[in-house]
């Protein structure tokens, strides 16, 4: 579009300085001219109003494709516009519902939750009623046993007023009685029990303001909300400052755990040494048996055994001395057979002890 705008300048340009140029010349000077260069003046002019003619028309038809572009993309604004409206009109109905707009609170503090990865029934709870009436709309599980309360309700209306307000007079009204609404909120909840350390609660509780903007605003108009706010034991979160809380607290409650798990896997390493003890010193006191059993068969394989075999090695000694043969044994049994079977019987007797001994 831009080069278009410049061709067509330099060529009106050119038309103008030609035009000029013509003009003041004398009509002396013209007849003088030639009808040879009047006729290639002309054919000049006549070729730069072609090109003025033809740049003209190029303008021309992109001045009617930018329209046309102008015109698309007017009424897509439009179309955001009105989307945008109906938004805007939607938020402002659902900010002047005090219903509404704790609803619209607690879905945002749930995503929240959700997002720094509490889990409901786990990590906390909703709508629990708690002794002496209460009912915060979240209670978080700390370490500990402990519980911390907070309350998702905020005063918009006033806040609303001093965005919708015309005059810096009634800006200024709405503003003052907005911040009167909130030291109204933080002295309320400090009345509802959600403070009871002997109860098992933290000593301070959470107030979510769900919208930064707002946050904001409190923070620039009066700056001691805030202190006393924390005089009074409430801590007011925005959504950025309630996330990285709850993120601390997660982590905190993971570190609680972790240290109580390794507690107790020291506890019981300490009795699995204990008992690790005890067995050891059954284990020694059966090796003792077993030392004791040991000496006691060396001692009757060994000494006892020698002792024993020198008597009747001397007894055999004197018998094959004295060429004795060795005495037949017969048992009951072989008492009731003939003489010739007890014979018999005898022989393979002495046979068997020969193999024996040879074995042996």
């Amino acid at each position: 579009m831009e080069t278009v705008v410049v061709v067509l300048a330099v060529a009106i340009t050119a038309l103008i300085v030609v035009i000029v140029w013509v003009l003041r010349r004398s009509p002396a000077d013209l007849s003088g001219v030639g009808a040879a260069d009047l006729d290639t003046k002309k054919q000049l002019i006549d070729q730069r109003l072609e090109r003025v003619d033809a740049a003209l028309d190029r303008v021309s038809s992109q001045l009617k494709e930018f329209e046309g572009e102008l015109k698309t993309r007017l009424e897509t604004m439009g179309e955001q516009t009105a989307a945008l409206t109906s938004t805007t009109s939607q938020l402002k109905e659902v900010l002047s519902n005090s219903r509404a707009r704790g609803q619209w609170g607690e879905r945002m503090a749930e995503d929240i939750l959700r997002l720094a990865g509490l889990v409901e029934n786990v990590n906390y709870r909703k709508q629990v009623t708690i002794a002496g009436g209460g009912r915060p709309d979240f209670v978080f599980m700390l370490p500990g046993d402990l519980r911390l309360n907070m309350d998702v309700k905020f005063p918009f209306d006033n806040y609303q007023r001093f965005i919708e307000a015309e005059s810096d007079a009634d800006r200024e009204v709405h503003r003052k009685a907005f911040l009167h609404d909130v030291r109204d909120r933080i002295k309320e909840i400090t009345t509802r029990e959600y403070i009871d350390p002997e109860g098992g609660t933290a000593d301070y509780v959470l107030l979510f303001i769900p919208n930064e903007s707002v946050y904001a605003f409190i923070c620039e108009q009066d700056s001691t909300v805030l202190d006393y706010s924390l005089g009074m034991k409430v801590v007011c979160c925005s959504p950025y400052m309630l996330f990285a809380m709850l993120a601390l607290v997660r982590q905190a409650a993971e570190h609680v755990a972790l240290r109580q798990a390794s507690d107790e896997v020291l506890s019981l390493l300490g009795s699995f040494t204990k008992q690790w003890g005890e067995f050891g010193g059954a284990l020694d006191t059966l090796e003792a048996q077993f030392d004791r059993v040991r000496r006691g068969f060396e001692n009757v394989t060994g000494r006892r055994r020698r002792a024993l075999q020198r008597p009747l090695d001397r007894i055999e000694a004197l018998r094959e001395q004295r060429h004795l043969p060795i005495a037949q044994i017969v048992s009951e049994e072989q008492a009731a057979l003939p003489p010739e079977d007890v014979t018999g019987v005898l022989e393979t007797d002495v046979e068997d002890d020969a193999d024996e001994d040879r074995k042996d």
